[in-house]
């Protein structure tokens, strides 16, 4: 892979010392004047992991930059926000950024019950969010294409809707993303994959365990066959952390007190280190080299530090150009 590279953004961290909003636009702006990159990304979560809203940050990141794409990954809330709005934020946020929007929409399924609590306020339970997902990117796309739309759903029903404004892209790109594990397996493996090359323009995914992106890519490839449709030509990219620190195992031990801080304490050692390129620029390339090779054709890049500013200077100084030729 050449790049171009999708830079994360951790907006999370700002509620623990990681970055500032000031910060975290700053580096966007770099990373749009930088031609190593090709997207900037953004997580999403109403309840189960708050955070700055998204749809708010990618406005301001819209202003802040002009050549990236600008996404989200995952729109972990997508099941729970009214689709009709939504449609209407996106395609008001595709008109601002003259077309670069980037959906990757998600279950937004959290073990532990948190996604359940953030479900309650919006009636919206754990077991229903397969089906919402599949409901609300129905209804976004009719929205973003059609006038007078009347719709019957199983969650939402209307009659005679047309959205102004419409979206600049037409269609509109809506991914998925997931990453299904065990003991996720037989029936409902096969369900999570043939929903993406089902219903979805591009897929996302993080690696998790070493060989997970390579056998989750294997089954949806075969589901995109089934479909008509040509695996080579589908997006993929794999969301991935990086800490370059010249002492590997310190890189790794900060990248767990990141997520820890992040996500809770739910992230085994053996998982931070198949999700986080750490190390030397060396140790880096060969990971990344390793995590391509199981199908990604692209990667986003979040860097798990609380020097931010400092960790994206070695970033595009010393690891992007080594990756772009090596990888």
């Amino acid at each position: 892979m050449a790049g171009p590279f999708g830079f994360t953004l951790p907006q999370r961290g700002v509620f623990f010392g990681v970055t500032t909003v000031a910060e975290m636009l700053d580096l966007a702006a770099r990373a749009d004047a930088n031609a190593l990159f090709g997207s900037v990304w953004v997580g999403d979560s109403l309840g189960a992991k708050p955070r700055p809203d998204s749809i708010a940050l990618l406005g301001a990141l819209a202003a802040a930059t002009r050549r990236v794409r600008l996404g989200v990954g995952c729109m972990a809330s997508f099941p729970v926000r009214d689709p009709l709005v939504f449609a209407y934020q996106w395609a008001t946020l595709d008109l601002v950024s003259n077309g670069r929007m980037l959906l990757a929409a998600c279950t937004g399924l959290v073990a532990g019950g948190a996604s359940a609590r953030e479900g309650v306020p919006f009636h919206v339970t754990d077991r229903e969010r397969v089906d919402r997902l599949v409901e609300n990117i129905e209804i976004c796309r009719r929205l973003w294409s059609e006038e007078h739309v009347s719709y019957k759903g199983r969650f939402r029903s209307f009659e005679d809707v047309t959205l102004q404004p419409r979206p600049v892209q037409q269609p509109c790109p809506i991914w998925i993303a997931s990453n299904p594990r065990p003991p996720l397996a037989g029936a409902g493996l096969e369900r999570a994959l043939s929903r993406v090359a089902r219903i979805a323009d591009g897929w996302m995914t993080t690696r998790l365990a070493l060989g997970l992106a390579r056998n989750n890519w294997l089954g949806i490839a075969s589901a995109l066959a089934r479909e008509g449709r040509s695996a080579a030509a589908f997006p993929t990219m794999a969301y991935h952390n990086v800490n370059l620190n010249p002492d590997r195992q310190a890189a790794l031990e900060e990248t767990k007190r990141f997520l820890d801080a992040y996500y809770g304490p739910v992230f085994s050692p053996q998982m931070v280190e198949a999700w986080t390129a750490a190390g030397t620029t060396e140790q880096c390339v060969a990971h990344l080299r390793d995590l391509v090779a199981e199908g990604p054709k692209a990667v986003t890049l979040r860097m798990t530090s609380w020097r931010q500013t400092e960790q994206f200077e070695r970033l595009v100084g010393e690891l992007l150009p080594r990756l772009s030729t090596a990888v």
